[in-house]
């Protein structure tokens, strides 16, 4: 589906975390490489940030090559607790991205998350890194009741629960997940060319290659 954004009004802006506003790669690595340690198993694909995206539960069916409800509850444990207790504070914020924010906001744009990462790690760096008021509301899957089964299902339910006009919003995100999403909500959809999926720019979609690049496109586009 093309997407133009030259007759668009914008007034909402709904970003993803991971790969797209932080770089989280190494400190998520280092807590799936503790978990499988920690419950001696050896994982079946290389531990690196393509692994990056998915829920907990898919990435762990992914590199332990089960689907045992105990081995990948235990895995989530160990993943949890380590990631929780130690990985978010390793956090890096990609470069650009607190004056994008900081522009993004002050034009008067209202400003979202919706991520995969669960809403727990998710709180602490936004508390972290003092970002609390970008955001209108911050979504993760497990942040509405009963969970969202998908990113796309996730943004539909906060399109939703915010009264957000489709024709006024974009999602923006790093990966063709995060593209795949943004069209089953109905939303158009920017690529940040920054992010964990080592792509070309894609066809039918909207690129930008820098945190600059992605202000001057969302004001242009306001």
């Amino acid at each position: 589906m093309p997407v133009n954004l030259k007759n668009k009004s914008l007034k909402t802006v709904i970003f993803d975390l991971d790969g797209t506003l932080i770089d989280s790669s190494s400190s998520i690595v280092a807590s799936f490489k503790s978990a499988f340690l920690s419950c001696g198993i050896t994982p079946i694909k290389s531990l690196n940030s393509d692994i990056i995206g998915p829920p907990l539960v898919e990435i762990l069916e992914q590199l332990s090559g089960t689907s045992n409800k105990k081995i990948l509850d235990n895995l989530s444990a160990e993943f949890k607790s380590h990631y929780d207790t130690y990985g978010y504070k390793n956090t890096i914020v990609y470069p650009g991205i607190v004056q994008m924010l900081t522009e993004v906001k002050k034009s008067g744009l209202k400003i979202y998350i919706a991520t995969n990462k669960r809403i727990y790690p998710t709180q602490k760096i936004i508390n972290l890194l003092k970002w609390s008021d970008f955001f209108e509301g911050i979504y993760a899957l497990d942040s509405i009741s009963p969970p969202a089964l998908s990113k796309g299902r996730l943004l539909s339910t906060i399109m939703k629960n915010n009264n957000l006009a489709k024709e006024n919003t974009v999602y923006v995100g790093d990966r063709e997940d995060d593209k795949t999403a943004s069209f089953f909500s109905n939303i158009d959809f920017i690529m940040a060319c920054w992010g964990y999926d080592n792509k070309e720019e894609l066809l039918d979609t909207v690129n930008v290659l820098s945190p600059l690049d992605l202000i001057n496109k969302l004001l242009n586009i306001k």
